[in-house]
């Protein structure tokens, strides 16, 4: 009895973990790029984003104050 308890666990968890998988094809690396008067001020560094995190970036525009413009860069 308990050995069938066992191998059902097993299976249940086994099933769980092979579908809670990340793919990690939908990945990019970004940086934040700030601009002043049309030309690079200074970047943030290089990050790896995927799933939610990349489309919350890409779904962002640029952010302008005055002649200063902030935004994502993706690659």
């Amino acid at each position: 009895m308990k050995r069938n308890i066992f191998f059902g666990a097993s299976f249940l968890f086994i099933a769980w973990a092979a579908t809670s998988c990340v793919d990690l094809g939908d990945c990019k690396v970004c940086k934040q790029v700030f601009y002043l008067n049309n030309k690079v001020d200074h970047e943030g560094s290089e990050t790896e984003y995927c799933g939610d995190e990349l489309a919350g970036i890409e779904l962002k525009g640029p952010v302008n104050v005055g002649s200063y413009v902030a935004k994502w860069e993706c690659r």
